[in-house]
């Protein structure tokens, strides 16, 4: 009798009443227990995992250091105080936790309950779903004489035996009298080898038979028969569900056996006459449906010398060289099974009988830790080394292979099933090969996993390589085939120049800054040392905003490096050093490939002794949305800890709750806060009513009353005037006599240099600048310039211009290297009609390119015109990003729909609006000073809700712990906190980002010119990886297209030879290609294997849920369907019906 809590009785009493009669009941498991240790857990935890399944393990006591435990989603003990074997025989104690955690259903693996019929009624009592057999059907075809009994019903041939099982010496000794011997004794309630003997000396092998039986299964009865001699062992596999319908799976060669037990698996059967083979499918189908057989099963066969073949035995469970059916037929087995459990019919899964094809050919290997020295006596102890041979087409399947696991001497000796695939036919494999191997005395004279080890020795290592230098050819072959994986803007291509880097004495100490001071005193004794400093100081924007604006944000840190060392010792006297921050963040992920962190920590070792600058845009940070507060807090306190110092806080409307948020997180992190007006307009311009002087002196009482530690005025568009500058600077300085003032500006009018000197003799303590070769236009003032006028006045910088005119060479030379990406190909002076427009100085370029890109070249002035125009039908607002992308995206949208302000007012109740410019109404950039412009607002909303007050203000916190682990599960790494907040920052940039990089590798070590464009045929370069580590790379040759559409790629990597082959996009158009599903990102549904897309379930726009099917893949004459392994919005459907198809390519796109 068994006992239960009485919960679970009254649970169990109650479903046997509901269900006591009912039909076959579908569901779907929401958690599954494996009933089971070792490898074959493992193996069905997979499956549970793939299909969201949750999964449930036990284990015994001697078993909690066994990594069954550790891979399932939960673990339970059962069987306390039991001996080893025995707890996982205990059903009660299996079925009460079963019970106690909610469990659907039971997978019972193999061994052990596996084919006790009693157990699968135990569940179905306790109404739990048994994945097997029904109970009926176990006990018929586990009973060995019943299972005989019913082949011979069923016209299979079968080998004399008892007709029932016996439990004394005496009644094997009476069967070999009649029929002689060899016979063979065999467990009645178990398979696997266990209780399985040989006999020749009957007592005695009857003894050891019966024990051991006893010991595996819980009963020691045993069946007897006529031992055929030297047969083949040939063993079908077959799939029922619950509702008659059935097919196999093909069958399995198991020939190779030692004490019964199988240790080479081979599938389909080598060398069996297609007679036979048709013969033993048909017997064993025919079999298993007169007996009503569901689920996974295997009907045993052994063949003779002659093609004689005789029915053993039915094994109801899965068996443990399933793997090898799985390679050469595609099926998942365990899945299968667990979907047949849940009521799935095998049409419903696309298994059909025609469906069903062996492709290949697969045999799988049991390593195991046993002595062959010793007649496979199994081994024990602590594995100090391992190492397993893997390589393509192998597949391992384990739970203790590991160095320092412990192999218990209570269970079974397998250490690692070893599969192998070939797509061959059977008649011609290396299995011979293969078989030789296994029969050499070397194998017998040494374990079995030693020799395995010995053979394939550097195959596999658990220390992943990092393997850089064979990512960064795959990069250049990628280039060399595709072209750039930066999309050039022109056709100019970067020169082959060396920029020449002025020399500085080795071991020259570095000259003390303003950043020493900053470091030992603090940000407000940083700022009163700056107030307190004669003359005008510079901050040398070179590094950011100067190639923001001329050269697309696409200097690499490559060659900022090359030149750091030498600004370092050559200007200490700047305000700062502005390298990082705005448009460069996502650029340098997005198109240069590298991080924007470990930019800022490089520089930062070159250059310790000048302040860094960034452009922080307050309560977006370095982004262009609105964030959780917490997250510019972080973003903050990372980069003062990776070596930023002075943050210019600034807002794109000048709105003072989400400067604030910057200004604090700044403070809060211990950076230095320049708090930024953004300005537009003419102060010098009596008839203009907006932003007026005393605007200006207003917003700048607010953000010296918000502890600003320095003031900064920022003319993104280059507007400020000289007359203007001095009544602004003059003004401030007026009133503000103790906060430093700095003073930024675009020279796109070309008045830069002048507008600067009036700041400076207006007051103004520091003014940006860039270096000759990257100034004017639509970047900074020439720093020469600047340094020359001052000179001997008392505003003198104090820098050397010989030391400038060295500098100016180096980017002279180094732009040229940035020539495809140059806006003096559109842009061949300044205008003064920016004093017009308002056109920031970076977007200016921008929209230049995007004109001449469109052959609107010629009608640029238009595009500037209609930008005015947007401005003030938006009520005329400050423009900087983000803001100036909202009044660009509107004035394109007038000029394609011929608009003009009045009529943009008087249509906008039917105009589909860009989505920048609904944003901006709803209030979620900010609030104007202004206000919003009626009635366009309310017509462009039309009844969307409005933000009153900061965006951001009522996001919830960002959880980093959390995003940290779920991007590490995703990408495979280790992350940084900077990482994260990459990711933060803008989620898709950094996972394509992480993507390229681990395809690539560290291309940021690579010359510019050559990351851009790539080698020329014979040509070497040198590649330092790191400190003293250099590649030694040269192109070969590059080969023809093949009829894949791909292009073999030659290289000498240090001397060697290494190839590749590369995708030819352009030439292999024809060449049905198709994007690739993305690694890590469970929405990105691609193909699972080769085939044809035979059939959708979904449609874009379709809301989907776990598990729900999506298409129907045809693959090797089988069909399959594809599930979704999560909930979201089909948003894309990326191939259609009939599409034939590789593994991985992308089929449907799911948005969580």
């Amino acid at each position: 009798m068994r006992f239960f809590c009485t919960t679970h009785v009254i649970k169990r009493l109650c479903f046997q009443s509901r269900h006591a009669h009912s039909a076959p009941k579908v569901q779907e498991f929401k958690k599954v227990m494996v009933a089971n240790r070792g490898e074959i857990s493992i193996r069905v935890f997979r499956a549970l995992t793939e299909l969201n399944i949750t999964s449930v393990a036990i284990y015994s006591e001697q078993d909690k250091h066994s990594m069954h435990r550790f891979k399932a989603d939960e673990a339970y003990l059962v069987g306390k105080g039991l001996p080893p074997v025995a707890a996982y025989l205990a059903i009660d104690q299996i079925i009460d936790t079963a019970l106690k955690h909610n469990i659907d259903a039971i997978h019972p693996g193999y061994g052990f309950l596996s084919e006790r019929s009693d157990f699968a009624q135990a569940c179905i009592d306790a109404g739990i779903t048994f994945i097997g057999p029904s109970p009926e059907v176990m006990a018929r075809m586990g009973d060995k004489v019943a299972a005989r009994q019913a082949a011979i019903e069923a016209g299979v041939q079968v080998v004399p035996g008892t007709a029932t099982p016996i439990t004394s010496a005496e009644e094997a000794i009476e069967f070999a009298k009649q029929y002689g011997t060899p016979i063979i004794l065999k467990a009645a309630y178990g398979g696997g080898g266990r209780g399985m003997r040989r006999v020749d000396n009957v007592a005695e092998a009857f003894r050891r038979a019966f024990s051991e039986a006893q010991a595996a299964f819980g009963d020691g009865s045993l069946f007897v028969e006529k031992f055929v001699e030297r047969p083949r062992h040939i063993e079908v596999q077959l799939l029922g569900d619950n509702y008659g319908n059935l097919i196999h799976l093909y069958e399995r060669d198991c020939s190779v056996q030692r004490r019964h037990q199988k240790v080479v698996e081979i599938a389909p059967a080598p060398a069996l006459p297609e007679g036979v083979r048709k013969s033993i499918l048909d017997d064993a189908v025919r079999l298993a449906k007169h007996v009503g057989y569901q689920n996974a099963g295997t009907v045993e066969f052994l063949v003779d010398q002659k093609g004689n073949y005789y029915f053993i035995e039915v094994n109801a469970r899965l068996q443990v060289e399933h793997t090898v059916t799985e390679e050469v037929t595609g099926v998942d087995l365990v899945q299968a099974q667990l979907r047949i459990a849940e009521g799935k019919t095998l049409s419903e899964l696309k298994l059909t009988q025609d469906s069903v094809f062996p492709h290949g050919s697969s045999i799988q290997c049991r390593v195991t830790t046993e002595d062959p020295a010793r007649a496979f006596q199994p081994d024990s102890g602590r594995i100090e080394v391992f190492r397993s041979g893997e390589g393509m087409g192998i597949r391992l399947d384990s739970a203790s292979a590991f160095a320092g696991s412990v192999i218990s001497p209570f269970y079974d000796s397998l250490l690692v099933k070893v599969t192998s695939f070939g797509h061959h036919s059977s008649e011609n494999t290396n299995i011979p090969f293969l078989l030789n191997v296994l029969t050499q005395p070397a194998f017998l004279e040494a374990s079995v996993d030693t020799y395995f080890i010995d053979e394939h020795p550097n195959l596999f290592v658990f220390r992943p390589s990092q393997n850089r230098a064979q990512k960064l050819l795959s990069y250049l072959g990628e280039v060399q085939v595709n072209g750039p994986t930066t999309p050039l803007a022109t056709d100019l291509k970067p020169a082959y120049v060396d920029p020449p880097v002025p020399a500085i004495h080795a071991g020259e100490s570095t000259p003390i800054g303003l950043r020493d001071i900053l470091l030992k005193e603090g940000p407000e004794a940083f700022a009163r040392s700056v107030r307190r400093k004669p003359g005008c100081l510079i901050t040398d924007t070179t590094f950011r905003d100067a190639h923001q604006s001329l050269l697309a944000t696409r200097v690499r840190t490559y060659d900022l490096a090359q030149i750091s060392p030498f600004v370092s010792h050559s200007f200490p006297q700047l305000y700062s050093l502005e390298n990082w921050g705005g448009a460069t963040f996502d650029v340098s992920m997005r198109f240069l490939h590298e991080c924007p962190w470990e930019r800022l920590e490089t520089l930062r070792k070159l250059i310790p002794n000048i302040p860094f600058q960034c452009l922080l845009r307050g309560a977006n940070a370095v982004g262009y949305s609105n964030y959780p507060d917490n997250v510019i807090d972080k973003f903050c306190e990372l980069a003062v800890k990776s070596g930023m110092d002075i943050f210019r806080v600034f807002d794109c409307l000048n709105y003072v709750p989400n400067l604030l948020v910057g200004m604090e997180a700044v403070g809060k992190a211990g950076g230095v806060i320049e708090a930024a007006i953004s300005y537009t307009g003419d102060v010098s311009d009596k008839t203009r009513t907006q932003y007026t002087l005393q605007y200006y002196l207003d917003l700048a009482n607010e953000l010296v009353k918000a502890q600003a530690h320095v003031l900064a005025i920022k003319d993104m568009a280059g507007v400020l005037k000289p007359e203007a500058a001095r009544m602004l600077i003059g003004a401030l300085r007026d009133k503000f006599p103790d906060i430093p003032i700095h003073v930024h500006t675009h020279d796109t009018a070309g008045a830069g240099v002048a507008s600067m000197l009036e700041c400076a003799k207006a007051g103004a303590d520091v003014v940006d600048a860039a270096v000759d070769s990257m100034s004017g236009m639509t970047s900074q003032p020439s720093m020469g310039a600047i340094v020359a006028c001052l000179q001997g006045t008392p505003h003198d910088t104090g820098l050397s211009l010989d030391e400038i005119s060295k500098y100016s060479a180096y980017w002279e030379s180094a732009r040229l290297l940035y020539a495809p990406f140059e806006c003096a190909v559109t842009m061949k002076s300044g205008n003064a009609d920016v004093y017009r427009h308002e056109i920031p100085g970076g977007q200016y370029t921008n929209l230049q390119f995007q004109a001449f890109s469109l052959g609107l070249g010629n009608q640029f002035d238009e595009v500037k015109r209609m930008y005015h125009e947007a401005n003030l039908a938006l009520g005329d607002i400050i423009k900087v990003t983000p803001s100036s992308k909202i009044v660009g995206d509107l004035a394109q949208f007038m000029v394609q729909n011929r608009l003009t302000r009045e009529t943009l007012v008087d249509r906008a109740d039917d105009l589909p609006f860009p989505k920048s410019v609904v944003d901006y109404m709803q209030g979620y950039v900010g609030q104007p000073p202004y206000g919003f412009p009626e009635p366009l607002r309310t017509k462009v909303l039309r009844g969307k809700p409005k933000i009153e007050g900061r965006a951001g203000e009522n996001m919830p916190p960002m959880d980093f712990d959390k995003v940290k682990k779920e991007l590490e599960e995703k990408h495979g790494r280790t992350l940084r906190d900077q990482d994260v907040m990459s990711y933060a920052m803008f989620p898709s940039v950094f996972d394509e980002f992480e993507r390229f990089r681990s395809m690539y590798g560290p291309v940021d070590k690579l010359p510019t010119r050559i990351f851009f464009t790539g080698l020329d045929i014979a040509e070497e370069v040198d590649v330092e990886i790191e400190r003293g580590k250099k590649l030694a790379i040269q192109l070969l040759a590059e080969g023809k297209l093949n009829e894949k559409g791909e292009r073999e790629v030659f290289f000498y990597l240090n001397g060697q030879m290494r190839s590749m082959f590369v995708q030819d996009k352009e030439a292999s158009k024809e060449i049905v290609t198709h994007p690739k599903a993305l690694l890590g990102v469970r929405g990105s549904i691609g193909a699972p294997m080769p085939g044809e897309i035979l059939e959708f379930k979904v449609k874009e726009g379709d809301k989907v849920v776990p598990k729900q099917p999506l298409f129907v893949l045809s693959a090797m004459k089988m069909e399959m369907v594809i599930d979704s392994p999560i909930a979201g919005t089909v948003k894309k459907i990326c191939l259609s019906k009939g599409t034939k198809c590789a593994a991985g390519d992308l089929v449907v796109d799911i948005e969580p």
